[in-house]
């Protein structure tokens, strides 16, 4: 299978390793992998190492067979793209302007000098395929965090990677953003055959949109395949900790419910809140006096907050 490998990869920041001999792949073209763990797993830094942007101390990556160098060069030869967390502050380019120099940035200085209107298309076409077409005179120092993302999304994609590394894309986006994005991301690497890593700490984005998972803990790769085999309830709870169910929903899609804390293998639930009527039973342990019960101070609440309101008005 085409795609990218890692093979003993290390990295150390000083005396600390954070990437303890990765092997896994190949991260399959035309498919997206995504990059999952806690906070401090070491996703960011294997993201980075794959981009030849941090140091790796041991290991090679190869690209469809052929060795890929573990540096910024090297990464930039064979159309690696990496977009980080966050566009730099204090740019006061256009949209379009940004898009258009990242555009031509593939092409390097010698690179056709004629072909303006071609670039032009092309970096309106991915601002459009986006939903941001509309953002396209407007100043990057203008845009909120979200709309800064996505316009750095529209920057990689320009480009035409072929190995595509996205670090936390969703974090800053709308629900219908992010929706729509994958969805995208998804279309354009099974289009143009593109090895597409992705961190996500939206675990049910994964199982949505991605087809492989990575799943690292403490430096370590401790899963790696399709998606639905890595998020499983047992790889939860042993390397995020947390009590969760794999279910389908009624249209087939698999989706995680979190039920509580886990512990040495054992769930521990949450106490009944104020309104679920305690651990009684009878009428008030019943599933519809429960949803009335959550009804009714909603209603309560409502009614404070209207009241509120009106005093404010007559004031």
């Amino acid at each position: 299978m085409r795609g990218l490998s890692i093979h003993q990869l290390s990295v150390r920041y000083g005396k600390r390793l954070v990437l303890h001999s990765l092997c896994a792949g190949p991260l399959p073209r035309g498919q997206i992998t995504a990059l999952l763990g806690p906070n401090g797993s070491g996703k960011s830094t294997l993201l980075r190492a794959l981009a030849g942007l941090t140091r790796a101390q041991e290991g090679s990556l190869a690209l469809d067979g052929e060795a890929l160098g573990l540096s910024a060069a090297a990464a930039r030869s064979h159309s690696v793209v990496y977009l980080p967390q966050a566009l730099p502050a204090g740019v006061r380019l256009q949209v379009l302007e940004s898009v258009l120099v990242a555009c031509r940035a593939t092409r390097g200085a010698f690179g056709q000098r004629d072909a303006h209107g071609a670039d032009l298309a092309r970096a309106s076409a991915v601002l459009e395929r986006l939903g941001i077409g509309a953002l396209a005179s407007r100043s990057l120092d203008e845009l909120s965090g979200g709309q800064r993302q996505l316009v750095g999304i529209a920057q990689a994609l320009v480009r035409e990677p072929q190995v595509l590394l996205l670090d936390e894309p969703l974090s800053a986006l709308d629900l219908n953003h992010q929706f729509h994005v994958m969805s995208v991301l998804r279309e354009i690497t099974r289009e143009r055959d593109i090895a597409t890593v992705v961190v996500l700490h939206d675990i049910n984005a994964a199982l949505r949109a991605c087809d492989q998972a990575m799943l690292l803990d403490g430096g370590r790769i401790v899963g790696f395949g399709p998606a639905a085999q890595v998020i499983t309830s047992e790889s939860l709870a042993r390397v995020f900790g947390v009590a969760a169910r794999i279910e389908q929903c009624s249209r087939g899609q698999y989706q995680v419910l979190i039920d509580g804390l886990a512990q040495n293998g054992e769930a521990v639930v949450e106490p009944p809140s104020q309104f679920d009527g305690g651990s009684g039973s009878g009428a008030g342990s019943e599933p519809d006096d429960a949803r009335q019960r959550v009804i009714s101070l909603a209603e309560r609440r409502g009614s404070h907050r209207e009241a509120a309101v009106r005093a404010e008005l007559a004031r």
